[in-house]
């Protein structure tokens, strides 16, 4: 799906799954000529895969045969959430609550597409809906806490993470949303020590390390930030995000030829990453390289930058030019 950190909850036909497995036979093809949960089944199959158009036309044909194949709208919902269509899916989910107001997937899947549309106060509701149905629902738990954070309320965004971790504590997921929500608290120690936990789980979690290094920048621990990166672009060796942090960090220690470099490389990946413009023209200027200087912080300025006037005023005393 577009959104990985939101998650859509599929229902599969359980009768029908050995045919799924089987051979291809005259009986097989009966079967899919007029058994809507066939075509559930393997709708679900395509969605697993990201083939969202095939996944569709065969929950199409479900629905064609039973029209009142609920669980087959939830998943063509789910389908159009992963296709980004949000308003297809919310009216496939409101299909599936008319048809069955118990099925509980249909309310945290309605949440996740309010979620992706910018509508946090109904994905909240829904959510809250699913867990007065279903209390143990991580998911829904995890889906209102994203919610909540989006909404700037943090307090009510980590208690719903620290809920879904109690119901499922191998969910790397809530470990790096919480540990990011630490983060909107300037709560860096507690960041971290979730980013731990997630690599415990998953060691080549690579968005865990990026995350955790990230956060060690933050604080000013220089050594274990570049680690960080170091462990990321071992498993994405074309992350221009890994470059530039690593670059950052190299500048905090007063090394700026690494930094430089590092810069260069995150440019070469992503040619109109503003941030790595400003950040490279700040290593020249402490190189004294100000022509260099100058040329980075207008490339900055032209990709909509803003360069703090502090920063300008002092590359303007020190160059002698005033752009």
């Amino acid at each position: 799906m577009r959104n990985k950190l939101c998650k859509c909850f599929m229902v599969i036909s359980m009768i029908i799954i050995p045919i799924l497995f089987s051979c291809a036979s005259t009986q097989q093809k009966q079967v899919e000529s007029k058994d809507a949960g066939f075509y559930n089944n393997r709708g679900v199959a395509y969605f697993a895969k990201g083939q969202y158009d095939q996944a569709i036309s065969d929950f199409n044909k479900a629905i064609e045969i039973n029209p009142s194949y609920a669980e087959a709208y939830d998943n063509r919902g789910c389908a159009y959430v992963g296709k980004g269509q949000y308003d297809h899916a919310i009216s496939d989910f409101n299909r599936v609550l008319e048809i069955n107001p118990r099925l509980v997937t249909a309310y945290s899947n309605r949440g996740t597409a309010y979620m992706n549309k910018g509508q946090y106060d109904q994905a909240i509701s829904d959510h809250t809906k699913s867990l007065e149905i279903s209390p143990q629902s991580a998911g829904a738990y995890y889906g209102r806490g994203m919610a909540y954070e989006k909404k700037g309320k943090y307090d009510q965004a980590i208690l719903n993470f620290d809920k879904a971790l109690e119901i499922d504590p191998s969910d790397t997921k809530a470990y790096k949303i919480r540990a990011k929500t630490y983060v909107m608290k300037d709560q860096h120690d507690q960041a971290i020590s979730d980013y731990n936990k997630a690599l415990e789980i998953d060691p080549r979690d690579g968005e865990a390390y990026l995350l955790r290094g990230f956060t060690y920048m933050v604080k000013g621990q220089w050594d274990q930030a570049m680690s960080d990166c170091k462990k990321f672009l071992e498993i994405n060796p074309r992350s221009f995000s890994a470059y530039h942090c690593r670059g950052r960090a190299y500048m905090g220690k007063g090394q700026f030829d690494q930094a430089v470099s590092d810069f260069n490389k995150a440019l070469e990946i992503n040619p109109k990453f503003a941030f790595a413009y400003y950040n490279r023209g700040r290593s020249y200027y402490y190189k004294k390289e100000y022509d260099k200087s100058w040329e980075d912080i207008k490339k900055a300025q032209d990709l909509g930058w803003r360069i703090p006037p502090e920063f300008l005023d002092e590359l303007r005393k020190a160059s002698g030019r005033e752009k």
